[in-house]
């Protein structure tokens, strides 16, 4: 395949940024929307001639650019590597970024900054393309640091909102502390194995070079670089930004959520397999980290309100799933989670944002319902959708989840006890929010009754397509005969060894047992919000346990009393005490100088008698200095 097409994918995102943030005010939405669609769908139908040139050779392709520093021995390119991984990532986040431009092109119309927000769309395309295509750490840290950047500005789009503001800063300042660790991580591994080439890694650790010597060095830069993820795909402790991420416009929440950012964690720890898997007691803390965030973002979603909100903690909540799949070496199924939840997810948050483009932006489902009879199109997708995250057969996310679920029983009973309960409490949440949303009758104003709507064709073609890959996505991994299995099988090292794909009647078992579970969920939430029609009381109405989930556990008043408040007053003290000292100090020694120049300026008095008197002194003291005192 022609490498200047590869490059030609990667840079037409940009090209698109650049038109529509120099020119977009002056080309007009119509063609901003255009041109910030088209450029991405070209690298869409680019990454699908990739996918199917990989898929047929199963050959990955380096693209050198040129050296980009060395120092002695080490040195670093500027080069690209498509190989399946980085092939099959490209798939999802053009395609369902293609939707997603698609998609904002009606959302988004009534904007005055219309051009912006698509160049800032296209600038987030771009650094996840650089981020899943570079050939080393470096290179990937470029997208990675991109997409931080992209989140900022998109979460914080409306900016004369001040609360919009401080997510988008909650966000950026969050993903630091990760990349610190991501950056850490990476020096370590210069440190040890003098490259931080992707290929030539995995060629050491393979053939046991150097790895061995450094195992206790080595755990620490696989638990830095697993910090860096929990940034970037929002695990415990580094997640509640990404709840605050909602203030963003919809289809940023659909875009960050769904294809992009959250999975840049799990894309980076899939690249490094053969060194995760060198570290087991990483990878043990990964899979404990990953089950209580699920379990934990899954609990306080039961209690959430805002739609969007309730979407956001199922991402953190699903997310968790993917991490406990990474810590059991399950990186495959990982992937296809990864790619089943970004169907559902992005159709799912797309159907949020048309529900609420009908409602004049209202997120609070208590004032919502009877959405089924004017929405028909949004309510089908959106119902396929939320089966699909439920786990109900025969739908995408069943396969996935119950993949999951099932190398959890092999190699950890008490994280498939927490991860089952999170999988019963997301069908819950997820048919609380359905039945509260489109069932029942509309708990609105009249006004917002009488203007109610389904979206036009550009919302609502996304939110097909989409629905139908959730249904039918799960057929690319089926139990003993895993396609995606057999196409990562060269990206991963240890491919499937320890979580077989066949089915006995253990796997059986587990798969009913997660079919009940999933219909445990769905019937509670019909009871309570079907059949006795409740309605989820006002918040200073909560008590007891409900009140701490509604407070998410209280973390971000946590994180404010033993983080925030100590740096501000640190902050304080240095400003107020320790920055006064200084300027004291170096105000007295100021002072004093202007004193003595201020003394010594009344010697010059004109008085010449005075000058030669001086002169006369000052060279008897040299002489005598000179040639008496010596």
């Amino acid at each position: 395949m022609d490498t200047n097409i590869l490059l030609f994918a990667l840079i037409i995102p940009l090209i698109g940024f650049l038109i529509n943030f120099l020119f977009g005010k002056k080309l007009g939405k119509s063609l901003s929307g255009i041109i910030g669609t088209t450029t991405i769908v070209i690298s869409f139908i680019i990454s699908v001639c990739l996918f199917l040139h990989i898929k047929e050779t199963g050959e990955a392709i380096r693209i050198h650019l040129f050296e980009w520093f060395s120092l002695k021995n080490f040195k670093i390119d500027f080069a690209f590597y498509f190989d399946q991984l980085t092939a099959l990532w490209l798939l999802f986040v053009t395609g369902i970024g293609s939707l997603i431009h698609l998609y904002s092109t009606s959302y988004m119309k009534e904007d005055e900054n219309f051009h912006k927000f698509f160049a800032y769309l296209n600038l987030f395309i771009f650094f996840m393309m650089v981020l899943v295509s570079g050939s080393n750490l470096l290179m990937m840290f470029i997208g990675w640091e991109g997409v931080g950047l992209c989140s900022y500005l998109l979460i914080g789009f409306w900016h004369q909102n001040r609360e919009y503001n401080n997510a988008s800063k909650k966000a950026f300042i969050m993903n630091r502390v990760g990349d610190l660790g991501f950056l850490v991580g990476t020096f370590i591994i210069i440190y040890i194995f003098g490259t931080i080439d992707f290929v030539e890694l995995r060629e050491q650790t393979v053939m046991g070079i150097t790895a061995s010597s450094f195992a206790v060095l080595l755990s620490f830069a696989t638990l830095a670089l697993f910090i860096g993820a929990t940034g970037k795909s929002a695990q415990l402790p580094l997640y509640t930004w990404l709840p605050d991420a909602m203030a963003g416009p919809t289809p940023v929440s659909a875009l960050i959520h769904a294809a992009t950012m959250v999975t840049a964690g799990i894309f980076m720890i899939t690249r490094l397999n053969f060194l995760f898997d060198l570290t087991p007691d990483v990878q043990n803390i990964i899979a404990i980290i990953g089950g209580i965030t699920a379990f934990m973002a899954a609990s306080i979603g039961l209690m959430q309100n805002d739609i969007k909100k309730v979407l956001a903690y199922s991402t953190v909540s699903q997310l968790g799933l993917m991490f406990m799949a990474i810590g059991f070496a399950a990186y495959e199924i990982a992937v296809f989670h990864v790619i089943t939840h970004a169907f559902f997810k992005a159709c799912l948050f797309l159907g949020s944002g048309s529900v609420i483009h009908a409602i004049h932006g209202e997120q609070d489902m208590r004032h919502m319902g009877g959405l089924k009879k004017y929405m028909k199109i949004t309510y089908a997708t959106f119902l396929v959708s939320t089966l699909a995250i439920s786990g109900i057969p025969p739908l995408s996310g069943f396969f996935s989840k119950d993949e999951i679920l099932m190398t959890a029983f092999h190699n950890n009973i008490p994280l498939y006890i927490i991860g089952s309960l999170a999988s019963i409490m997301t069908a819950f949440y997820m048919f609380r929010l359905l039945y509260l949303t489109f069932f029942n009758k509309f708990r609105g104003t009249k006004e917002q009754e009488a203007h109610l709507h389904e979206s036009p064709a550009s919302m609502t073609i996304p939110l097909i397509v989409l629905a139908i890959l959730a249904a039918v996505g799960g057929l690319i991994s089926l139990p003993g005969h895993s396609w995606l299995n057999e196409y990562l099988a060269p990206v991963i090292v240890n491919n499937a060894a320890s979580h077989p794909h066949h089915l006995g009647t253990t796997e059986y078992i587990l798969m009913g047992i997660a079919v009940i579970g999933a219909l445990i969920g769905i019937g509670l939430a019909y009871n309570k919000y079907i059949k006795n029609q409740e309605i989820p009381v006002n918040d200073n109405q909560v008590r007891g346990i409900q009140k701490v989930l509604a407070n998410k556990y209280y973390l971000d008043e946590i994180y404010m009393a033993i983080i925030v408040q100590p740096l501000n007053m640190l902050g304080g003290f240095f400003k107020n005490v320790i920055e006064l000292l200084i300027s004291g100090i170096v105000l007295f020694f100021a002072k004093f100088a202007s004193e003595v120049s201020y003394q010594g300026k009344k010697l010059q008095n004109g008085n010449i008698g005075l000058y030669l008197f001086a002169f006369v002194f000052g060279v008897c003291t040299m002489i005598y200095y000179l040639f008496i005192a010596r």
